[in-house]
């Protein structure tokens, strides 16, 4: 790495932009050693990812490629960190290292941790550390995965931090395999170019909308819509963002009049979970924020429907029915990405074009 975390101090890392940071969070050969933010993925990068990711699916259909993924990283261990609730993010990290062999431990309940008798989070990951080779963390805690990535790779065992998920500010896998979607959607029809993208629901508390609107910027002439109550529409740091790199973009409570001009659809709940007063969400109106026939009906016969989950009542389950629906297929593809993610971590992305060149 030319520039390398272990060579600056927490004092200093904080005070940079999340551009700023990234240097310090790769490998020398431009790939990813922490997975903190998904600032550290340009369209090379990703356009490296997806390809990983579709290799990967193939060699696994076979016995014979199935035994060549597992062996590729028999001998590293990780650890899911899972301090915040979670089903599909937890299940498809545990898949996806099984895919390359890698054994895990979790830690899903801190209640039966040392955190119980009072140790702190970092102390927590510290321990793991000593145990397990990448660590795989979910925390409602805004920036613990940023700072324990720093505090690993000044002690005398670092390994990486992919993060799962970080309180209401990033999660980058999540937005991984939202680009993945997106770009196995279209791969027929032009790609992610010249694309409209509709978000949907709590814009203001969704990770998920933060990490995957800095993504689409890296795609030519993408333009982007945010739909929402007014006191859930997007923060103004993703408005901050767009302004910067020259994104068009609209806001607007009228979903229906914004679904025509929408190739893709991505839909959110409502994050009640971070309210600050008990009932806060629940006196928002969100009737108008739907997804259901009707607004199948406005839909252009290209488009597609996505939606990280787990959902509520914001998409109606006649739609999944519909071929345009692709939020199951996103669940799958978490766990191809996530899987060419940790292929990538840990350097063994070149065993597997080759495989993939000489077998297919």
């Amino acid at each position: 790495m030319s520039k390398r975390i272990f060579d600056i101090s927490w004092d200093q890392f904080q005070t940079l932009s999340l551009a700023d940071k990234t240097p310090f969070l790769m490998q020398a050969d431009g790939t990813p050693y922490h997975t903190l933010f998904a600032q550290q993925f340009g369209l090379g990068l990703l356009e490296q990812l997806a390809l990983l990711a579709n290799e990967i699916r193939v060699i696994a259909k076979t016995r014979s490629g199935t035994e060549f993924l597992r062996s590729q990283v028999a001998h590293k261990r990780a650890m899911l960190y899972f301090s915040q609730p979670s089903s599909r993010t937890f299940l498809s990290f545990v898949s996806a290292c099984q895919i390359l062999g890698v054994s895990t431990g979790e830690v899903r309940d801190t209640s039966i941790s040392s955190e119980f008798k009072g140790e702190s989070r970092e102390d927590s990951v510290r321990t793991f550390s000593s145990y397990f080779d990448l660590i795989i963390m979910r925390t409602p805690e805004k920036g613990l995965a940023e700072h324990m990535a720093w505090v690993l790779s000044h002690s005398e065992r670092p390994i990486p931090i992919i993060n799962a998920g970080s309180g209401q500010d990033q999660h980058p896998t999540q937005a991984l395999l939202d680009i993945y979607t997106l770009l196995r959607s279209f791969e027929r029809s032009g790609g992610l170019c010249d694309r409209t993208v509709l978000f949907c629901g709590d814009l203001l508390r969704g990770r998920t909308v933060r990490s995957l609107s800095y993504l689409l910027t890296n795609y030519p002439n993408i333009r982007l819509i945010y739909v929402a109550p007014g006191p859930l529409q997007v923060g103004e740091d993703v408005l901050t963002m767009l302004k910067a790199k020259n994104i068009a973009y609209e806001l607007t409570d009228d979903f229906h009049s914004a679904i025509p001009k929408a190739d893709a659809v991505y839909m959110t709940r409502i994050q009640d979970e971070w309210d600050t007063t008990k009932g806060e969400s629940a006196k928002i109106d969100t009737s108008r924020f739907k997804f259901g026939i009707e607004e199948l009906k406005l839909l252009s016969p290209k488009g597609v429907i996505l939606h990280p989950l787990p959902r509520r009542d914001e998409i109606a389950p006649e739609v999944d029915s519909d071929p345009r629906a692709m939020y199951w297929r996103q669940m799958r593809n978490g766990m191809w990405i996530r899987t060419a993610l940790i292929a990538m971590t840990f350097g063994c992305e070149n065993h597997i074009h080759e495989y993939f060149r000489h077998n297919y």
